[in-house]
């Protein structure tokens, strides 16, 4: 935002690059981080991904995301956070575009595109949409992730 201000002249996009299995959680007025970024190479979940794949989840998973069981992806991040971070549970959650596109946006767009969406262990990639079934899983919300919305173009 800051470079945006100082520009001579009005920016009319930007193109945003990031670490796509990095979960952010943010208050939704301040739009300010509650907890630092738990990042991609974060295995603090491997023990929960362990018991899903024991106890028969990794073939549907894999069906539903295209993903395996692995702490490497968001939605055991997300899990982790609500019940380990004070405030997880009324925050915005999602990767590191979402988070900078409510920055951009004063807020107004919660947003990722599939790319981001598909790395989070929540997205079903048949059906190009969030997965209540992965979420169910998970014991995560749908709720707190953001819209998925096309990876180009105007977004409001």
């Amino acid at each position: 935002m800051q470079a945006a201000s100082a520009s001579a002249r009005d920016v009319a996009a930007i193109g945003i690059t990031n670490q796509r299995e990095t979960l952010v959680l943010w208050d939704r007025k301040t739009l300010e981080p509650i907890a630092p970024a738990i990042v991609w190479q974060d295995r603090r979940t491997a023990d929960d991904c362990r018991r899903l794949r024991e106890a028969g989840h990794e073939q549907r998973v894999r069906e539903v995301t295209g993903l395996v069981l692995d702490p490497y992806f968001t939605a055991t991040k997300l899990a982790w956070a609500l019940k380990n971070v004070d405030g997880a549970a009324t925050a915005a959650a999602g990767t590191v575009d979402s988070w900078l596109i409510a920055r951009l946006s004063e807020g107004r767009d919660h947003v990722t595109d599939a790319s981001n969406a598909s790395r989070t262990l929540l997205f079903d990639i048949g059906q190009g949409a969030w997965s209540e079934e992965m979420a169910e899983l998970f014991g995560v919300s749908l709720g707190s992730l953001p819209e998925v919305a096309d990876s180009s173009g105007a977004i409001s």
